[in-house]
């Protein structure tokens, strides 16, 4: 074979290998397609259509809170929102989005740079905790909430000076304040989720919460919030490869939350805010004639409660605040205004975190704890002007004197030199060793009894606990400040100290362990460092009205779904008994009517039908240093509780025995000398049994109340 036919061969031999190779490539390439678009075609379809398309929140319209007669508390109303669309925004150059950031600032009155930071998300470079967004990047990001409908229009109306910005009507809380009510310390109110309780939400699978929710920060919105937020919704829209929107792609409605149904009586509650703010504000008119200056009453609290259930009618606190003041968000000036101790910090709910010392109200207890530990009905003490431990006198209010008495003369007549005594002697018998934290005390053992001490367990968060200053609490206290006192006794004393903080600081480090007598016999007429709520005195004399039982408080009554059918009732909770005999808690009942017929609180009630109306009732003044007196009136009746404190108010009954009068006028329907229940505030004076209706077109009917009978009216 010649050399040319050998090239040649050799030529059809690679053109061979050339062909084959590109077969085989076109076939595994034939293959790969024919898998991908015939085998697999579906599956990868599906994936493309899901990676085109993007879920926008719709939130769901927030449950409503009505009172016991189905009168709305709070409600939702529509409200204008603008809102930045940023995937719009982004197209935008830098110099036209700070045009129209300035532009939108100037119109929503909304600052340049909050509207920069709430564009910012969450958790990106630049975010500021509060105000940037946790929401979806897909949904327009609201940057003014509740503006102005003229501002809306205007947005709406000149879309080439606002491109980018959305005005919607979204819906936000309402408060009717039907018979004038506030309650803002009970309701509470919203702000948005942060990013931890989001976090934690989708780590234990709760998908009712999402970036853009509000929730419960106070209040019961607090605590029935996963009750009233309901369920949102999904919008799915269409986007291109750069994450502009093309169109609707589906949705899925939102469920309302469920309606809030409380045992507030919004008509109880009406007087009972009125009686609070007339009494302070007449207070601030008059002159306390211990310290010569008009009575600052800075603050106060009523609360009226069911005795049998322990189910709260009215809660009032004082000062107070609008809770519509969060709608839309709150300003730096109007939290920092909340929170002012100028201003008597309003966002201070008194009634239940409020803490006082509890005066002559507290000798009730002491009356139990002696007469089940040595005293009898037949104890008689002098009720003297004084009582001296060891160079102390201490004195009897305007030093009033009474002779030899009992303990139900002693509490008519609010005795605290009869207290001083029970104090002194169990203190003398059991307590005398300063060094003994575990000595027994049966005063101190029987306010633990009441509950004092201890949260009340009522469905509002945020409760104080109060406190028991007892031997324990007092070496506890010394443990913890001994060194920042002690540290000032070491020191010369120099122009800054006053001679009293330089006293109280050498005598503190050296004794302020020690649980002397006159801290016993401050603690027999509610004085010294024990302080109490209201809400933990009413839970006590409702005890003493129903026959030793200790409720739980409640706000909550019963939980309604949106189409009007209970999905829970919110039944009252026993918690204790105090296990006082029934003799004991006679012997009470009847000195503490003894108070409201010829003791303290008489000279409130001339005319009061008490045949009827059987008002047992205990006045008291606390005294606190470096202030006036607080002023307490604690009573109950068969089916009612009614407690009253004013902070810095003078007397007892002189402050506060007007108003306390007026509420059992109103809730029994009192004219004159005579009762007459058609007129009472809760006829009957029994609060409804069942619940309100709620119809399927919104309206809402009183409890016992048939459609029919609506319709008949």
């Amino acid at each position: 074979m010649s050399a040319a036919e050998a090239a040649s061969r050799r030529s059809r031999l690679r053109l061979v290998v050339v062909q084959a190779l590109v077969f085989s490539l076109f076939a595994t390439l034939f293959v790969r397609l024919y898998y991908l678009q015939v085998v697999s075609g579906e599956r990868y379809t599906a994936q493309a259509a899901d990676q085109s398309v993007r879920d926008i929140v719709v939130q769901p319209q927030r449950g409503l809170i009505v009172d016991d007669m189905g009168r709305p508390l709070v409600t939702n109303r529509t409200a204008w929102v603008v809102s930045v669309d940023r995937g719009m925004l982004a197209k935008m150059g830098e110099g036209q989005q700070d045009k129209l950031v300035e532009r939108l600032a100037q119109v929503s009155g909304v600052r340049a740079g909050m509207i920069r930071k709430r564009l910012v998300t969450c958790g990106s470079k630049g975010s500021v905790v509060g105000a940037c967004w946790n929401g979806s990047p897909y949904q327009p990001v609201p940057v003014a909430s509740d503006v102005e409908q003229s501002v809306a229009l205007r947005i709406l109306e000149q879309p080439e000076d606002f491109p980018a910005v959305l005005a919607e009507q979204q819906t936000v809380r309402n408060y009717p304040e039907p018979y004038g009510v506030n309650l803002a310390h009970v309701l509470g109110y919203l702000s948005p989720i942060t990013e931890e309780e989001l976090d934690s939400a989708e780590e234990d699978g709760d998908e009712s919460v999402n970036g853009a929710s509000s929730v419960g920060r106070a209040g019961v919105e607090k605590q029935y919030d996963r009750w009233l937020r309901g369920m949102p919704g999904y919008r799915s829209v269409a986007v291109d490869s750069m994450g502009r929107v093309l169109g609707d792609d589906g949705e899925v409605e939102a469920t309302p939350g469920a309606t809030l149904v409380t045992s507030i009586d919004a008509r109880v509650q009406g007087l009972v805010e009125k009686e609070l703010a007339a009494t302070l504000q007449q207070a601030r008119t008059e002159v306390d004639t211990v310290t010569g200056r008009r009575y600052e009453a800075d603050s106060g609290a009523v609360v009226v409660m069911e005795a049998d259930t322990g189910r709260v009618v009215a809660m009032a606190s004082q000062p107070t605040y609008d809770p519509g003041v969060w709608v839309g968000g709150i300003t730096k000036k109007q939290l920092a205004h909340l929170y002012s101790e100028a201003a008597g910090t309003p966002l201070l709910g008194r009634a239940t975190q409020g803490q006082f010392a509890p005066g002559s109200t507290w000798k009730p207890f002491m009356t139990a704890g002696a007469l089940t530990n040595g005293y009898t009905e037949d104890t008689r003490l002098a009720c003297s002007s004084g009582f001296q431990v060891g160079n102390r006198v201490f004195k009897n209010y305007e030093s009033g004197a009474y002779g030899s008495i009992g303990f139900d003369k002693a509490l008519e007549v609010s005795c605290n030199t009869f207290f001083y005594r029970i104090g002194y002697d169990y203190w003398q018998r059991f307590g005398s060793d300063v060094d003994d934290v575990e000595a027994k005390d049966p005063l101190v053992e029987e306010a633990k009894t009441f509950g004092f001490g201890d949260e009340t367990g009522i469905d509002l968060p945020g409760e104080a606990s109060g406190r028991i200053a007892d031997r324990k609490w007092k070496r506890a206290y010394y443990d913890s400040m001994k060194d920042y006192y002690c540290g000032i006794a070491d020191e010369p004393q120099d122009a800054k100290t006053s001679d009293f903080v330089y006293r109280f600081a050498r005598e503190f480090c050296i004794e302020g362990f020690a649980y002397r007598a006159g801290d016993a016999v401050n603690f027999a007429i509610g004085q010294g460092d024990t302080i109490v709520t209201p809400l933990q005195l009413a839970r006590a004399y409702a005890a003493l009205a129903n026959g030793g039982t200790l409720w739980a408080p409640r706000v909550g009554k019963a939980i309604v779904d949106p189409t009007g059918k209970t999905i829970r009732e919110i039944r009252p909770k026993k918690v204790g008994s105090v296990g006082l005999p029934a003799s004991v808690l006679d012997y009470i009942d009847t000195a503490l009517k003894g108070v409201s017929s010829r003791g303290t609180m008489s000279w409130k009630l001339p005319g009061f039908p008490l045949e009827e109306v059987d008002i047992r009732s205990k006045t008291g003044s606390a005294e606190v240093y470096g202030k006036q007196s607080t002023s307490w009136v604690a009573s109950y009746t068969d089916d009612y509780v009614v407690v009253m404190m004013v902070s810095q108010g003078g007397t007892g009954s002189g402050r506060n025995g007007d108003s306390i009068r007026r509420i059992y006028e109103a809730l029994y329907g009192v004219e004159g000398a005579t009762v007459d229940p058609r007129k009472a505030f809760i006829p009957g004076t029994e609060p409804p049994a069942g619940l309100p209706t709620f119809m399927a077109d919104g309206s809402i009917l009183p409890p016992g109340r048939s459609e029919q009978q609506e319709e008949g009216r």
